[in-house]
């Protein structure tokens, strides 16, 4: 119990309390979430995920690894998913808006700083955090849309507008450099750094703003249960499927946690441009992120103490 409450204050708190004032900032301001999401999309993300990678002691084996992992991953989460919509009688749109907010997690926004916090800023630990976050933004911007209805040419810009995206090239870029060991300017480091250093505190507060300007008028008990499935049912299958890969140690503690993370804000952003009932996507957000403060901290004790 000790040690639940040591990893509440000292992870799990520190991050609600600046999604809490990103929130308020929001309310009160009510300022361009579109701007703030471009900031962190072109000029934050794209920095920190190049510099982590760069400075990585990275087994790109291992890597591959991690990929084929989370493939399979999201493959048995997709099953599992959509048996259970199924059985509840979802129709077709609330049964696909189910399904993806178990596959697409805030491995970024909310992943990305629990990974700094629990692992002491540790580059190697946040070289797999990063992988995840590449993973689930291709996948939701190639998945996610094309399995909601929309028009071809949605579909086709959405999935090329990707490959746009200054995140994609920061982490083609880090592995590069890391891979061939190319050096960068003093000046340059030190400029990145800054902005690395400025991540955390930036991308959670946008994450509480973006929180803020999610609304929905009725609760439904699906929404509940898809939240339950995505912080429990999530880790409990990443549990069998570490043990199954024989993962342990940083790997295992990474992978464990992240998959443990609410739903994905992108899952409510790409049901607000192609889903007839944006709301449920919303609803499903906002619960598993707040029962996420709960269960998040359980999983972090498990990962710690068992891989």
């Amino acid at each position: 119990m000790t040690e639940f409450l040591f990893i509440f204050n000292n992870v799990m708190l520190p991050i609600a309390i600046i999604v809490l004032i990103g929130y308020v900032v929001q309310l009160r301001f009510k300022l361009d979430r579109v701007t703030l999401a471009k900031l962190m999309i072109n000029y934050i993300m794209p920095v920190f995920i190049f510099m982590n990678i760069f400075d990585a002691d990275i087994d790109f084996a291992l890597l591959v690894y991690v990929l084929l992992f989370l493939i399979l991953y999201a493959g048995l989460t997709f099953v599992i998913t959509y048996l259970a919509g199924r059985a509840m009688g979802l129709d077709y749109g609330h049964q696909i808006l189910f399904t993806n907010s178990n596959l697409f997690y805030n491995a970024g926004n909310y992943g990305v700083p629990v990974n700094d916090l629990v692992f002491r800023s540790d580059p190697y630990a946040m070289s797999i955090q990063i992988m995840m976050v590449f993973f689930q933004n291709m996948f939701a911007y190639s998945y996610g849309v094309v399995s909601l209805r929309s028009a071809d040419s949605g579909k086709l810009k959405a999935l090329l507008g990707y490959f746009k995206m200054p995140i994609f090239y920061g982490l083609i870029l880090g592995l590069i450099f890391n891979f061939f060991d190319i050096g960068i300017p003093g000046a340059l480091y030190t400029a990145f750094d800054y902005v690395r250093d400025a991540m955390i505190g930036t991308v959670l507060f946008i994450l509480g703003a973006q929180i803020a300007g999610i609304s929905f008028r009725r609760i439904r008990v699906s929404s509940i249960i898809a939240s339950a499935m995505r912080l429990v049912a999530g880790p409990l299958l990443t549990i069998l499927l570490l043990l199954l890969f024989r993962l342990d140690g940083v790997v295992a503690q990474a992978v464990l946690i992240t998959t443990a993370m609410p739903a994905a804000v992108n899952s409510s952003i790409i049901a607000q441009q192609y889903s007839d009932d944006p709301e449920y996507a919303a609803e499903i957000v906002m619960f598993s992120t707040l029962f996420s403060v709960i269960t998040v901290p359980m999983v972090i004790y498990i990962a710690l103490n068992v891989f």
